[in-house]
């Protein structure tokens, strides 16, 4: 994590600017200790906002998932796969 004060950012913009660039991470900028800002190059922005992107559908997939009337266990899906075998099974003996 990289924290500069306040001052740097007005008086150190290119140290700020190459430090994002550089490790690919933003920069905290403190006013007297206090966290009050984060900076960041657009790319790093644009990489965060999809995985954020990303985990929000793959939680309201998973939350439809828990809401449908429609979901089965695994041990559920287990004992319907032996019994469709089974009857493949038969229906494959009587030929």
């Amino acid at each position: 994590m990289i924290i500069k004060p306040s001052t740097a950012l007005r008086n150190d913009f290119p140290e700020i600017l190459s430090l994002c660039e550089t490790t690919n991470e933003p920069v905290f900028i403190t006013v007297n200790g206090v966290g009050k800002l984060v900076v960041s190059t657009i790319e790093y922005y644009e990489r965060q906002k999809e995985l954020y992107d990303l985990k929000l559908k793959l939680l309201e997939a998973e939350m439809d998932g828990v809401d449908d009337d429609n979901t089965y266990s695994a041990n559920e899906v287990k004992k319907y796969a032996r019994e469709m075998l089974k009857r493949k099974n038969a229906k494959t003996k009587k030929i």
